[in-house]
């Protein structure tokens, strides 16, 4: 059996090695603002720089649509995500925090009234939580209760992963999302570095291998996930470089919906979509993830699955599906009109955040 790290340990790592983000010893859980739409962006400058300053993630898990819904941030530290969340989710919104390591709730707590105030909001509509990711039904979340759950270079660090992502498709209402962005690896960590105290902190001997979580997924019912974004990671620490050099990890934000008709192989049904290019920020053309990008107004031939998560989400209002699955018309293999890289529809699950 792989041995595990003792939490105590990522809680030492996180509350009191590092102490600004600057502390970190690989780019694996650094991220730029590049690509940010533009409403992040214009967020992330009312954010305070105590909480940039302490900062650790891997990428920008936003997803648009926001408004009005109650988001769940898995490891939220000093709460940038969850502060930027809450801007964007606007007054009638709600967002959950939870983090298990004092320190970062602290700088997350004190900055709180000061971030409502920028905001402009007559009261908080945060709420940080003390707590393990495993357990959020000790938290006080329940069934069905949560809109979208984001996470930022956290559930890599998790000792208990198939927990944590039961607990997340528990939390979810039905057409929910998981968004998130994490280290992912190109196969198996070897099991001697699993704990190994640096490599965990720095977001490596944690990553799952892409087909362990493709299993996972499968194992709790998600039968299609979807890469939106993906890029290797350099590890220039030439101590690290020698210890998992062989190891190639990749910094990937996914995409997952709460939805139960999703089967798993793309399958053809002979339905179409038209996004109407009323998505905020992407008023000509939208990712649902990178192989479907959607230009405004063309109709585009989709999978069974990529109908369900575009017809019976909150994406809704803003695409027109046609079609049901009456008649099969075997295998999907999109048109030039999707971002697809290989001539059959089907992802190679293999690489799939690669």
């Amino acid at each position: 059996m792989q041995p595990l790290l003792d939490i105590a340990s990522v809680k030492q790592y996180y509350g009191k090695i590092l102490n600004t983000s600057s502390d970190l010893q690989t780019s694996a859980c650094c991220c730029t603002d590049q690509g940010m739409p533009p409403s992040v962006k214009a967020a992330l400058a009312e954010i305070n720089e105590e909480i940039l300053s302490r900062f650790y993630g891997c990428g920008s898990p936003l997803p648009p649509l926001l408004n009005g819904c109650t988001v769940l941030d898995l490891g939220c530290g000093t709460g940038r995500d969850v502060f930027l969340a809450a801007r964007l989710a606007g007054p009638e919104g709600f967002v959950i925090g939870v983090d298990m390591t004092d320190e970062q709730l602290d700088v997350a707590r004190r900055n709180l009234d000061a971030q409502m105030a920028r905001f402009g909001y007559s009261k908080p509509n945060v709420d940080f939580r003390q707590g393990y990711i495993e357990d959020l039904a000790g938290l006080g979340i329940e069934d069905a209760s949560v809109d979208v759950v984001i996470s930022n270079c956290v559930l890599n660090l998790s000792p208990d992963k198939p927990r944590v992502f039961a607990e997340i498709f528990r939390v979810l209402k039905p057409g929910g999302e998981l968004f998130f962005a994490d280290v992912f690896a190109g196969r198996r960590v070897p099991p001697a570095l699993a704990a190994d105290p640096v490599l965990h902190g720095e977001c490596l001997a944690g990553a799952m291998y892409t087909e362990d979580f493709r299993r996972l997924l499968l194992e709790l019912g998600c039968r299609d996930y979807r890469v939106v974004q993906s890029r290797p990671i350099s590890i220039d620490n030439p101590e690290i470089r020698a210890k998992i050099g062989m190891v190639d990890f990749y910094s990937v934000t996914v995409r997952a919906f709460k939805l139960d008709d999703l089967e798993d192989r793309w399958e053809d049904y002979g339905q179409v979509a038209v996004y109407h290019g009323t998505i905020p920020d992407y008023p000509h053309h939208f990712d649902l993830d990178d192989r479907h990008r959607f230009l405004s107004g063309k109709p585009v031939p989709v999978s069974g699955n990529t109908a369900s998560m575009l017809a019976n989400t909150r994406y809704a209002p803003h695409f027109t599906v046609t079609g049901d699955r009456a008649t099969h018309f075997g295998p999907f293999a999109p048109g030039p009109a999707a971002m697809n890289q290989a001539a059959t529809g089907q992802r190679d699950r293999a690489t799939a955040c690669c």
